[in-house]
């Protein structure tokens, strides 16, 4: 993985920060920094949400720094970005389910602990903050694909949050020139995604649902689809957006451009793993959308995005993962 180089500019001297680095997005960015022998790569994590399972490839090496802190405290952020260059923040707390359960936390750790990192880096003026943007921030709007101006009403408070970071982001570019890039993730998927818990995504739990050859449980009629997206897209969308000098805020999409359905995912995992079982419905999740589709065109023109590996090559990578993965193949 990450055999291709997403910079153009030697990373030896460079000194990163990866907020949320223990999580599955984030220890992906370590993984492909520390493999393109970045000078410094620092995670900073609380754990509440990622693994240390998902660092531990990286301990031995000497260009690795693990800071166990929250996003919430700003002086845990202004400590942990000393002698840093970059900043890809990652932390949040993901999940609309668990928006819509914990509003409150919620809102502490996407926008508080947002605003927190977003100032903290400015002071020390750092060349680059990239952030993870979403693509709830479009809500009920009903307009295919996703073009990143046109957005409706949130319809979850973690909807609101991601929004929040977009809004902030925006008033720091005009007010104190300092620049951000967000990029709104569509349904990222891959090696190391947690299938365990009340919050996890769809992928990892069907390939889980079909190695132990139990019906996949969909929401709805199993027609919403969803613009999946493979993470090593998403790694490469941060690094050219770090190496990439804009002239004010900008909100990108990171996604293939394609659509599948819920019912075609299955079908596509049962017939990757040799399995026969039809799904189980259960009724529709409050805060989804039924469709979303991204237009990339715009992360193309401005960082020279372009996504590699299409959702079918990334989903037969991350099944081949899952069955040697010990998370997936557990009870």
């Amino acid at each position: 993985m990450y055999e291709q180089d997403y910079h153009s500019v030697p990373l030896g001297d460079l000194h990163f920060l990866v907020t949320g680095g223990a999580g599955f997005i984030g220890s992906h960015i370590v993984e492909y920094l520390l493999a393109k022998g970045a000078g410094k790569v620092r995670v900073l994590d609380n754990f509440s949400t990622g693994s240390r399972d998902n660092l531990k490839d990286f301990f031995s090496n000497p260009a690795f720094e693990l800071v166990e802190d929250d996003i919430c405290d700003f002086n845990a952020c202004a400590k942990a970005l000393i002698n840093i260059d970059y900043v890809v923040h990652q932390a949040a707390l993901g999940s609309v389910p668990r928006s819509i359960n914990n509003p409150i936390k919620t809102n502490e750790t996407n926008i508080t602990g947002f605003l927190n990192m977003l100032t903290a880096a400015r002071d020390a003026r750092v060349k680059k903050m990239i952030y993870a943007a979403s693509s709830s921030t479009y809500g009920d709007h009903q307009g295919l694909p996703k073009i990143e101006d046109q957005i409706g009403n949130p319809l979850s408070p973690y909807a609101v949050t991601k929004y929040v970071n977009e809004l902030y982001a925006g008033v720091f570019s005009r007010t104190y020139g300092f620049h951000t890039i967000g990029l709104r993730y569509f349904n990222v998927f891959g090696p190391r995604q947690n299938p365990k818990g009340p919050y996890a995504a769809v992928i990892p739990l069907f390939i889980k649902a079909a190695l132990q050859k139990q019906p996949a449980s969909i929401n709805g009629d199993g027609e919403t689809s969803r613009d999946f997206t493979f993470v090593e897209n998403v790694v490469q969308a941060n690094i050219k957006a770090l190496f990439t000098s804009l002239p004010g805020h900008e909100v990108l999409n990171v996604a293939c451009g394609g659509a599948t359905s819920l019912n075609q995912l299955w079908r596509m995992i049962s017939a990757g793993l040799d399995v026969d079982i039809l799904p189980e419905y259960k009724p529709q999740r409050q805060g989804d959308i039924k469709h979303s589709l991204a237009s990339i065109e715009k992360a193309r023109s401005l960082i020279g995005y372009q996504p590699t590996i299409q959702m079918a090559e990334g989903l037969a990578q991350t099944i081949e993962w899952g069955r040697g993965s010990a998370m997936l193949l557990e009870e």
